[in-house]
């Protein structure tokens, strides 16, 4: 028996209906062309055929591979968009053609800067969904377990700060900012954690936050002295703990939370990161470029630092006065012990009291007004 185009009344799209060798087909076509349905239904039928004859492993292709990968859980917004750039290179490609020579292509053909791009980018944009997808596929018996050439992220020095630089730029950061850069220092969570952080999840008399995962996966922040005196000192008590302040016409305007990015990207403090390294000194360069339909410059302050080097900072000092390897990799929830092992010879043991006393009394600066 051969597929035939049918509708619903829940629905407009065209599904394609029917039976082949014993095998029952109900599939939407995804339109409500009838010309471009009954397309898809002669292209899916000649491939239900062939998987008949042939077998799975010669005749599925990358899209119905990556339809798969979706439908089995729950994907995050970033990897959905890495796939369907992958998906509109790959789309019709048997998984068993999809090599390493066809994973250098993606790069060439997928990327803004082809093979010119970062390993970094290589691997996050292309490389990684792309072999999850055929991860997926290999255990359905779909095609073998991809091989590809592993790709070599060079690893950069991780910047971190001493406690009296930690306490320098505190005191030259906004006011609304304090509170929020103490608190990474003190708990070493992620900016994002950080900017989701909710008062609900805030216990002060138990002296413990509660962060939230991608994955929806809750973790436990026990908070020293310093983090909770500093969050005892914002004057809300709902909705989120971290936000945002901009001046309109002189006046402070807070609002009501960091852009959400759906953890995909930061930059949400951007401007105020980058004040406050410029006023404690913080080395940096200056980026000058003209605006579309300007001819003045502008220009900003770039510092060598990131937000996300404060994390950095917590486990360096964490190790300096726990020395305990397993404590860190648990309280910074790392799932890479390898990566938490880099952290151990950063700090010099002579600053371990000062780390302590930071933690217990907090930079030595006036708080919040």
């Amino acid at each position: 028996m051969s597929l035939k185009l049918t509708t619903f009344k829940h629905t407009k799209n065209w599904f394609i209906r029917g039976t082949i060798e014993g095998r029952r087909i109900l599939e939407s076509t995804g339109t409500t062309n009838k010309k471009q349905a009954e397309e898809y239904r002669r292209k899916r039928e000649a491939e239900l055929w062939q998987e008949r004859i042939y077998g799975a492993r010669e005749v599925v292709n990358f899209e119905a591979a990556a339809l798969a990968y979706i439908k089995d859980q729950q994907r995050s917004p970033a990897t959905l968009r890495y796939l369907d750039k992958l998906v509109m290179y790959f789309g019709a490609w048997k998984l068993k053609d999809i090599n390493n020579a066809a994973l250098r292509g993606a790069y060439s053909n997928i990327l803004q800067k082809g093979e010119e791009a970062s390993p970094a980018t290589k691997k996050r944009a292309i490389r990684t969904p792309l072999q999850a997808v055929l991860e997926h596929a290999a255990i359905l018996g779909w095609c073998d377990r991809p091989a590809f050439a592993p790709i070599s992220v060079q690893k950069k020095p991780k910047k971190f700060l001493m406690p009296d630089e930690a306490t320098l730029l505190i005191e030259h950061a906004a006011d609304h900012l304090k509170p929020l850069l103490v608190f990474l220092l003190c708990t070493g969570c992620r900016a994002s954690e950080a900017f989701d952080l909710k008062w609900a999840d805030v216990d002060l008399r138990g002296k413990r936050a509660t962060v939230w995962q991608k994955q929806g996966r809750q973790r436990f922040i026990d908070l020293c002295p310093t983090a909770l005196h500093w969050l005892q000192d914002i004057e809300w008590r709902d909705g989120y703990v971290f936000r945002p302040v901009r001046l309109t016409k002189g006046a402070p305007i807070i609002g009501e939370r960091y852009h959400d990015a759906g953890r995909q990207y930061g930059g949400q403090m951007k401007r105020g990161w980058a004040g406050a390294c410029r006023r404690a000194g913080f080395a940096g360069r200056i980026r000058e470029w003209t605006p579309k339909g300007s001819k003045k410059v502008s220009s900003i302050f770039v510092p060598e630092l990131t937000p996300h080097c404060l994390r950095h900072t917590w486990a360096s000092w964490h190790y300096c006065v726990h020395k305990d390897i397993l404590r860190l990799q648990s309280d910074g929830d790392w799932s890479d012990i390898g990566v938490v092992t880099e952290y151990a010879k950063l700090m010099p043991d002579a600053y371990k009291d000062d780390i302590i006393r930071w933690w217990s009394h907090g930079p030595n600066i006036a708080k919040i007004p």
